[in-house]
Formats: C-alpha cells, structure tokens, sequence
C-alpha cells in the first residue's frame, strides 16, 4: 500500500505524523502476532521535515518530551505512556553521521529491532538498508519549497 501527502506547513507535517502513530497504535494494540519492533524507515532531502514528521508521531504516541534529532548522538529513546498501546519504547534513529552500515550494530540495533515493544523511526535509513528488515514502513520526504512537503508513505508488511 502506497500513499502520497502534500503538507504545506510544518503544523501540517506534525499532524500527519500524530494520525499515522494513531493509527499505527489502535492497529496493533490487540496484535500479539507481531514477532519484531516496527520500523519506520525515513529518506529524503535535507530539510525535507522528517524530524518535524516526528516530532507530531512522539505526540501521537503519547510521549511529552521535546524530539530533538539525534544527529550527533544517533541515537534516543522514549518511553511511550499510552495506556492503549503494547508499545513500551520509542526510539528515534538519525544515520545522517553514519559511515558504514555496521556502525550501527554498535549500539544494540540487532536487539532492539527484534523486540516487538519498540517502535523505531530512522531518519537516513538508505545508510543502513543492506541491514535493515524488509517488512518495514517507509517514508519518503520531498521538499517542495519553504513550508510545502510531499511524504509517501509505503507499507511493505
């Protein structure tokens, strides 16, 4: 399934970014058949809203804190607190800084990405893909001018 979205203001991505963590949520909340975390794969241009896109789907989970990316650390996590969702953590991956795709293995990736309570959003995922799982959701985000993005978003599972 493939769909495209047009947001003409960062407000608008944050929106889209709340409705698929909703959505992603109420899916799966009654799901036990899940065996690995979901993975939200992001790729597109710099500037092109994906950390804003983000920052809307930590809100749809729930989670209160600030996102900032975590391009110099690579690496955050957040407990997500909805009562309705299975989910317990939220990690927000930024393999902008990353040279070659085992740098990753490094911090746990392998563990992490198998536990079916995560949900992972990695912003420069085309770094990693020789690494990743097939079965993942991705994001493509194309800057159309100062506040206009297109995001489509395909769900390979």
């Amino acid at each position: 399934m493939k769909k495209t979205f047009f947001t003409n203001s960062p407000g608008e991505t944050k929106k889209l970014g709340k409705f698929l963590a909703q959505k992603i949520i109420r899916r799966n909340s009654c799901s036990k058949s899940q065996k690995s975390a979901k993975i939200l794969g992001l790729e597109g241009d710099l500037g092109g809203g994906k950390t804003t896109f983000l920052q809307g789907f930590a809100k749809g989970l729930g989670i209160k804190q600030k996102i900032l990316s975590p391009t110099f650390i690579i690496m955050r996590r957040s407990r997500i607190q909805s009562p309705t969702s299975k989910y317990q953590n939220f990690y927000h991956i930024d393999c902008y800084r990353i040279k070659k795709p085992e740098e990753i293995l490094d911090l746990r990736f392998k563990e992490i990405i198998s536990n079916p309570n995560n949900i992972i959003a990695i912003e420069w995922i085309d770094k990693i893909k020789r690494i990743i799982p097939k079965k993942i959701t991705w994001l493509t985000f194309k800057f159309i001018n100062k506040n206009k993005r297109k995001i489509v978003i395909k769900n390979d599972n």
